[in-house]
């Protein structure tokens, strides 16, 4: 094989190129940055690299490693490279990992890490052999380099090594050496040694558990370690056992639980948060339960202690600073992905709701944060405070104890009632905050146990609003609202005014604290105690905004993100109360201020639309006035983010558009046309371009949330404005008949389910037997039953094509029910859980009616057609004579056989078509 050499003229180039990206000025930076990205497309940029890093000793070992980050960052360029080049690549860096430069090494170490990743260790074995032959060496600075690449690539990929090359498996040999070095005279080996080993075990590595015995006994051997890093490790191992092989530790289990609570209280940090992970994978595997329930009155009371701020925390953390002032720094603002609303039904109490409550302030009293990362080591619910986004022992403890109370409920808090009381009435604020963070993490798994000491703590927690540390009126904000739908009950007027107008004053008057994080904390809880209190808020309504309003002229920049979703959750929960033209004067103006100031493309007109989207609704025909530059501007908002994106379709040079102002400008457009219906009419005519010629171009969108967002609008228009609407019908049905996919990716399902439905509220719209619509009736159900019969299709998906196979029929029988035999039960078993609504009732007549075109068809699904009869608890009138008209007419038609197949029916399903309906 002829061997790669560089051409002198691109090498200077490269380097250069190099050279010039260490000088700081940020135009520099930003044409450094586009050339190298153009060097991506030299087929031999990466050998350019390696030569740089490996072969130009003259140069600065600055240069040389910045050589080797780009290598490492484009190490999947080796996959399409020449074999000479690849070959070239791979031994520098084998080199460069032997050079005298701990800089260089530390360069080659990370290349070969990637390139390890992305070849595979079966496409270069002798880069693995050549780091597992360096654990032998008498140089310890060059064993401890190759145990660290391999540590990273154990963690990062262990299934990749985990194969057969040339007849063996190489972990056969690997394993056992770990096994030895894990008693190596080096602290670093022994932590690399225990953490190689540990990466095995979730991926149920065979060479591993052949010798699990041995590894356990190398645990406890490690256990008292002098080293925090090994002991860390220790604790990361159990852990992974404990999820993975729990019935090994079982037995043992009295010592390890004996350890990792010794381990949970460590002064190292790292090693208490790794023993406290072990108590959080204990309580989240229901299996385990029987197991940990004797260990609750040990563990618990120390969960509750790991909950104290530590006091690396309190340094950055400056709780105490009345900041409220003070600009926001840009870093502190996390982004908000905006994603669009999907249209779903809500089920009866044993059908899981459709959608997650907003997340606001994170689960243990921290603000959340929004992550694109595949991280599975934080949940959805991750938890961060302002500055740090890591997951510390204050939250890891909190997350244990917030499973445990799911799991034990009543027996958690009877161990920890006497620990909790002494936190709570302690005159140390930390220990005080300490216990309200506990409180709050108990909410949802003790809540009967602690409801009847509720009446107590609510008092408490109000009066804890006054609290001179901030830290404290934070977190009692937070606990408030996780009691909130206790707080909300419209239990008494006795209740109300003990527990309820205190919750609402005392959040309220935090929303308006001079502290920024209380100020968060009390907006979020606020919108908390709103979803759950609903219409409850009506009649306070006046003093709710002027207290809202207020906060739009004293917060900052990342506070009123928070405020704009504490006016868009109130707006939800009272709906058209809001249009009294006096809270229409008190929320306009403050909002239209905001809205004037925003550029088009200031990412913060987002959260301002999402909110001004439910205002509208809420508002409806108030609204009229302030509606004008509104629809204007988000027309212009969707027409210039159209062009954005065909230019970005021509030039994938560009950056690509961000879709969140398409999106959210959909969505208020949605809103208007809920709120306003047909007077819109003139806004619409007059638009230019025209909106119906751009929403055609929306559902063609290559991005998914926009065409969600658009098949939203067209079921909102034909619902609110449908002669407009109509003339383009004939374009947006094409479109939308194309979006109705039985097995649709994950990130499409959202915009099927609005096609879906939206075709369901068109078809009402046209009318019965409408010639027009007729045309389409048999592409939509020859797409419509496939979704509904697909086992794989996700539940929304199939509730929205059964509710619009029922429309279409209603308004189409002679067309659709000719297939009632091919989707009958399926049908019945989409809807039943759903709770009863005008939607549903509409789709069950539609059914009905398609019974009556064709009673044969419903012959072999009568128990599931019977069975979701029976589960309506309010038919509408017009509904339930058609029931009864249907099922009178099945007995009278043949009697006895209608009396042998309802004998076979469960008993409470006779019951019921007895006693409602005389069958």
């Amino acid at each position: 094989m002829s061997s790669w050499n560089p051409q002198p003229a691109g090498l200077q180039e490269i380097l250069s190129t190099i050279h010039e990206s260490t000088d700081m000025n940020v135009t520099v930076q930003r044409n450094i940055t586009q050339k190298l990205n153009s060097f991506t497309r030299v087929p031999d940029y990466i050998a350019y690299l390696a030569h740089i890093l490996t072969a130009m000793p003259q140069e600065e070992e600055r240069i040389r490693t910045i050589a080797g980050y780009l290598l490492k960052n484009n190490a999947r360029l080796i996959l399409s490279s020449s074999p000479e080049v690849a070959h070239y690549v791979k031994a520098a860096v084998l080199r460069a990992f032997d050079d005298g430069s701990v800089m260089i090494r530390n360069a080659a170490g990370q290349d070969i890490v990637s390139f390890l990743g992305v070849l595979e260790p079966r496409n270069w074995p002798e880069c693995l052999s050549q780091l597992v032959n360096m654990l032998d060496l008498s140089d310890l600075d060059k064993q401890e380099a190759a145990f660290n690449v391999l540590e990273k690539a154990c963690e990062d990929y262990p299934r990749k090594l985990d194969v057969e090359i040339g007849g063996t498996r190489p972990l056969d040999f690997m394993i056992p050496k770990f096994l030895s070095l894990a008693d190596h005279p080096s602290s670093k080996m022994r932590s690399h040694a225990v953490a190689c080993l540990s990466y095995f075990v979730p991926v149920n590595c065979q060479s591993l558990f052949v010798h699990i015995d041995s590894f356990i006994a190398c645990l406890f051997r490690r256990a008292s370690d002098d080293d925090p890093s090994v002991r860390r490790h220790v604790c990361q191992a159990l852990v992974l056992l404990l999820a993975a092989r729990p019935e090994k530790l079982m037995p043992e289990m009295d010592h390890v639980a004996e350890y990792m609570l010794y381990s949970t209280k460590d002064k190292n940090e790292n090693v208490a948060l790794e023993a406290c992970e072990f108590w959080l994978t204990f309580a989240e595997d229901v299996e385990l339960a029987p197991f940990l329930q004797p260990l609750l009155g040990k563990v618990a009371p120390v969960l509750l202690d790991c909950m104290i701020y530590g006091e690396d925390d309190l340094l950055w953390l400056e709780g105490d600073a009345e900041d409220a002032e003070v600009p926001d720094k840009e870093s502190d603002i996390k982004p908000r992905h905006y994603g669009g609303k999907s249209h779903g039904y809500e089920r009866d109490a044993n059908g899981e709701p459709t959608e997650a409550p907003k997340s606001r302030i994170g689960a243990y009293g921290e603000e959340t944060i929004d992550s694109d990362d595949d991280d599975d080591y934080l949940d959805d619910d991750e938890f961060v405070d302002e500055m740090s986004t890591e997951w510390n022992l204050r939250k890891c403890a909190a997350a244990a104890l917030d499973v445990l109370a799911v799991r034990f409920s009543g027996d958690l808090l009877n161990v920890l009632l006497a620990p909790l009381k002494d936190k709570l009435w302690s005159s140390d604020w930390l220990q005080r905050e300490s216990g309200i963070l506990a409180l709050g993490a108990m909410a949802e798994g003790c809540i009967e146990a602690i409801e009847p000491h509720l009446p107590t703590l609510v008092p408490y927690l109000i009066n804890t609003l006054n609290d001179s540390k901030p830290l404290v009126r934070s977190i009692t904000c937070w606990t408030l609202g996780r009691y909130a739908s206790w707080t909300t009950q419209p239990i008494s007027e006795d209740h109300k005014q003990k527990y309820f107008i205190p919750t609402m004053e005392g959040l309220l008057r935090m929303v308006l604290d001079n502290n920024k994080r209380v100020q968060e904390a009390g907006c979020s809880a606020f919108a908390t105690l709103e979803e759950d209190a609903g219409m409850e808020l009506a009649p306070y309504l006046e003093p709710v905004l002027r207290n809202l309003v207020f906060a739009f002229d004293k917060y900052q920049h990342k506070n009123m993100l928070i405020l704009y979703d504490a006016v868009g959750t109130l707006a939800d929960a009272v709906g058209r109360e809001l249009s009294n033209p006096t809270y229409v004067e008190i929320l306009m103006p403050p909002l239209t201020n905001r809205w004037a100031k925003l550029k088009d493309d200031d990412i913060d007109l987002i959260p301002l639309l999402e909110c001004l989207a439910s205002v509208t609704i809420a508002m409806g025909h108030a609204f009229l006035p302030y509606a004008p530059p509104v629809f204007e501007r988000c027309c212009s908002i969707i027409h210039t983010s159209l062009l954005q994106y065909q230019q970005f379709q021509q030039n994938p040079e560009l950056d690509e558009p961000d879709k969140s102002f398409l999106v959210v400008a959909l969505d208020l457009l949605s809103g208007l046309t809920q709120g306003l219906g047909m007077a819109l009419e003139v806004l619409i005519s007059q638009s230019q371009p025209n909106l119906l010629s751009l929403l055609t171009i929306c559902l063609k969108h290559p991005q998914a949330p926009v065409r969600q967002s658009a098949y939203a609008l067209v079921g909102d228009m034909a619902m609110g404005c449908f002669t407009i609407l109509r003339p383009f019908m004939p374009g947006i049905m094409s479109e939308l008949i194309l979006q109705l996919d039985p097995e649709p990716k994950v990130e499409f399902v959202s915009a099927s389910n609005n096609a879906a439905w939206s075709v369901g509220e068109v078809a009402l719209r046209y009318g019965r037997d409408d010639l027009e619509f007729q045309q389409w009736v048999n592409p939509l159900i020859s797409r419509l039953i496939p979704i509904l019969l697909h086992p794989k299709a996700p539940r929304s998906l199939h509730e929205n094509a059964a509710v619009s196979i029922g429309r279409i029929g209603l308004m189409h029988p002679g067309l659709v029910a000719p297939h009632l035999p091919e989707f009958a039960q399926a049908w019945c078993q989409a809807l039943y859980e759903i709770r009863d609504n005008e939607e549903k009732d509409s789709a069950f007549r539609g059914l009905c009616t398609m019974v009556q075109a064709n009673p044969a068809g419903i012959a072999k699904s009568l128990l599931w057609f019977c069975n979701s009869i029976v589960r309506w608890n309010q038919p509408s009138p017009e509904l339930n004579n058609m029931f009864q008209t249907l099922l009178q007419g099945f007995k009278q038609h043949d009697e006895a056989g209608w009396a042998a197949q309802v004998a076979a029916f469960p008993p409470v399903i006779q019951e019921r078509l007895a006693t409602r309906y005389g069958v």
